[in-house]
């Protein structure tokens, strides 16, 4: 047999009267039962969530009663929207939907019963009323959880769209900067990063956008801009230059310097400068490989990166103990290592300029034997030289 009408066009039309006296009743086992048999329900005891699902139950008997022997929907807008803020409140708390619709198929078999105890109380009811109460009830529940679903979904739409507001939101901050600390540590909870200490900004082109966001999404934020995309990463696993070579293989990618969250917008900038200097090769660039090339182009702050990067391995020095291996460095690579030059050039013993290299090795490693990287250092270190002279001149 085709049906062509509701399931509840067939109710018997004494239900309503049969279930209404004992309506209240019915609301408080049908609310506490469901409440009862879900684990996840069980373990709430916040009084508004015992209001809620009790005004649920009470809605969806009340209509369910007045639609026996109509043609009506199921649910006009407003009791609809019962269920779906039932779903919302569901994702909001980040619990999934598994237990209210546990819920609802504990409620449409109390639901069943109750409705066919009070038409056995009054008359006998028939097999064939039983299947139309069966069916109506059924067809009922199915659409109280279709609503429940929608505001579930209409939540996390709305989540996922507050959260991209968040991470762009802190994003502009970073690339704007000049922000107070407390402003940029409020964003970043807001989005669930820790504390941001060190940022490290990637240049993509614009069609990669998309893709990045994919792989990066959960521990970045991608910022697409007029002709390229920003991507801001924390410093951490992801961000090495080991994972970044192996993430962005096959990417015209170019990789800033890691500096503290406050200079984002410097990082940027040497990006951006080390982006004309980079070939069309298949891997991504790094830009400390090139901050000499930058800083002999007059770059302040990519001498500066490097300035920082070469000379970290002193910082925890005393302060005069740092100058004297500074000056000794030197006048070292100046002078080619001749020991004895530096120690004229120094006015000290060649021994302790031995002893002051052996000190430097000890810090700084193969560094020293690298051409690129004494380069590096000397570049470095006639910078500060030239900044102690100009002191010096101005005293």
């Amino acid at each position: 047999m085709v049906l062509n009408h509701v399931p509840w066009r067939s109710l018997p039309p004494d239900l309503a009267d049969a279930m209404r006296p004992r309506l209240e009743q019915t609301v408080r086992e049908i609310a506490d039962a469901v409440t009862a048999t879900s684990p996840a329900f069980r373990s709430i005891s916040d009084p508004k969530f015992e209001r809620d699902v009790r005004t649920a139950v009470t809605v969806a008997l009340e209509r369910f009663l007045d639609l026996a022997g109509t043609d009506q929907p199921a649910l006009p807008p407003q009791s609809r929207e019962v269920f779906a803020s039932l779903g919302a409140a569901e994702a909001r708390e980040e619990r999934g939907p598994e237990a209210l619709l546990a819920a609802f198929r504990t409620a449409s078999r109390l639901i069943l019963r109750t409705c066919g105890e009070a038409l056995a109380r009054r008359r006998p009811v028939s097999a064939e009323e039983l299947i139309d109460l069966s069916d109506a009830v059924t067809a009922f529940v199915d659409e109280l959880s279709a609503g429940s679903t929608e505001g579930y979904s209409r939540q996390l739409r709305e989540q996922v769209g507050e959260g991209d507001r968040r991470r762009r939101q802190f994003a502009e901050l970073l690339l704007r900067g000049g922000a107070a600390e407390s402003v940029v540590l409020a964003a970043a909870a807001g989005i669930g990063w820790p504390t941001p200490d060190v940022i490290v900004p990637v240049l993509l082109p614009l069609d990669r956008a998309r893709d990045a966001r994919f792989r990066y999404g959960a521990d970045g934020i991608v910022v697409d801009r007029a002709r390229d995309a920003v991507l801001l990463l924390p410093e951490g696993a992801r961000a090495t230059r080991a994972a970044l070579s192996d993430g962005l293989a096959g990417y015209r990618a170019v990789v800033g310097p890691p500096l503290p969250w406050s200079r984002t917008p410097e990082g940027v900038r040497l990006t951006e400068l080390a982006a004309e200097l980079a070939s069309n090769g298949r891997g991504p660039v790094f830009v400390d490989d090139h901050l000499a090339t930058l800083a002999l182009r007059g770059e302040p702050g990519a001498l500066a990166v490097l300035a920082a990067r070469r000379l970290a391995p002193l910082e925890h020095l005393r302060p005069m103990q740092r100058d004297r291996l500074l000056d000794t460095l030197h006048s070292w690579l100046l002078h080619w290592g001749a020991r004895n030059e530096v120690a004229a050039e120094l006015f000290v013993h060649p021994q302790t300029v031995s002893y002051r290299l052996k000190v430097l090795r000890d810090l700084l490693g193969d560094e020293l034997d690298d051409p690129r990287l004494r380069f590096e250092l000397l570049l470095v270190l006639a910078l500060r030289a030239n900044s102690v002279g100009a002191v010096a001149g101005g005293s």
